[in-house]
């Protein structure tokens, strides 16, 4: 079997300008491309990802780390950053943090340990003191849905504060006033701008936020189920109901309805991020656009264009939430 050493003696040119062709690189010249590919023919040599990474020290691999690999959330933003490095002929290696320091350190350093040439990570224990050093490193580090100011460079990111302002008032507008909040985890950067924008839209409409409508969630539909029932059983009145995921409002409206409320006649529901199923749902699930697909794709492109040069027509790095109206809200009905 041809190999690439093989080839780079036949055409008379270096190892790194053979992988210069197989990676399709436009700064080689025709003619020495097509020296490259003739003797690639001549001796039936097919290129592999070995013989890549040995001619160019790449490794053509990138490591993407996530909280969790189930949920709807998280296979959409990694759908997003694969399709668009396997168009570029690069794979992906994907390991999960579990919301843990420990595991998300652990799952960083297999990451380097597997000689990726860049990383993208979601992270939602490891503090950014340690992320910053991290970055110091020789593997360029891409955060996904988090910002780190002195690595804002690497950073792709969603105005979470907007999007808890935009879900409150998409109540507020239909006249709700007694609105319940299940929120997500306060030790995540995330949930705490969402709550931050929900205080932002009740006080806007002088409405003073109250500790009796609110319920720390767990971002899974248990902790949407656990929520409205902590209201319902401490005889709270409360006419709309906002979640910080559409997991939580999953797992609210099931229980909802399992308990005689007619959705969105007795209650309305708004949740955040639209993943796929909150279109299906019934009622129609009214959320906050989370766009992860997009900003997986945005991530991968940026370590195309950082790590391997390749063209970018614009980075976009900062995002903006809008709402998403469907069915689960209806105007206040005083009777």
């Amino acid at each position: 079997m041809a190999t690439i050493y093989q080839v780079s003696e036949l055409a008379g040119v270096s190892l790194a300008t053979v992988s210069r062709v197989m990676n399709k690189n436009t700064k080689v010249s025709a003619k020495t491309t097509a020296k490259v590919l003739a003797a690639m023919e001549q001796l039936n040599y097919r290129p592999n990802s070995i013989a890549q990474s040995l001619a160019s020290n790449r490794s053509n691999s990138i490591g993407v780390m996530v909280s969790e690999l189930n949920g709807s959330f998280f296979g959409q933003m990694m759908a997003g950053i694969e399709k668009t490095l396997r168009n570029a002929n690069k794979h992906v290696i994907i390991t999960s943090g579990h919301n843990e320091e420990k595991f998300e350190k652990e799952g960083i350093e297999f990451l380097i340990s597997r000689n990726c040439d860049a990383l993208i990570i979601h992270v939602e224990a490891v503090s950014d003191q340690d992320l910053v050093a991290l970055s110091q490193g020789d593997i360029p580090i891409y955060l996904i849905s988090h910002y780190v100011e002195a690595l804002k460079e690497k950073c792709i990111s969603l105005d979470n504060e907007m999007g808890g302002y935009l879900s409150a008032k998409a109540a507020l507008e239909q006249g709700h006033r007694d609105i319940a909040y299940i929120a997500g985890p306060q030790s995540k950067a995330d949930p705490q701008a969402r709550l931050l924008g929900h205080k932002r839209a009740l006080a806007e409409h002088d409405i003073p936020f109250e500790q009796a409508l609110y319920f720390e969630g767990d971002f899974k539909d248990i902790g949407g189920s656990a929520g409205i029932k902590h209201f319902i059983e401490t005889k709270q009145t409360f006419s709309a109901l906002v979640c910080a995921n559409d997991e939580m409002a999953s797992g609210a409206m099931t229980y909802a309805r399992e308990h005689g409320l007619n959705l969105p006649q007795d209650l309305s529901v708004i949740g955040f991020d639209n993943v796929l199923f909150a279109r299906h749902i019934h009622p129609k699930l009214t959320t906050v656009e989370n766009p992860v697909y997009e900003m997986g794709t945005m991530a991968a492109t940026l370590v195309l264009r950082d790590v391997y040069q390749k063209p970018a027509k614009q980075i976009k790095q900062h995002f903006q939430p809008t709402l998403i109206a469907r069915d689960s809200v209806a105007p206040y009905n005083k009777g």
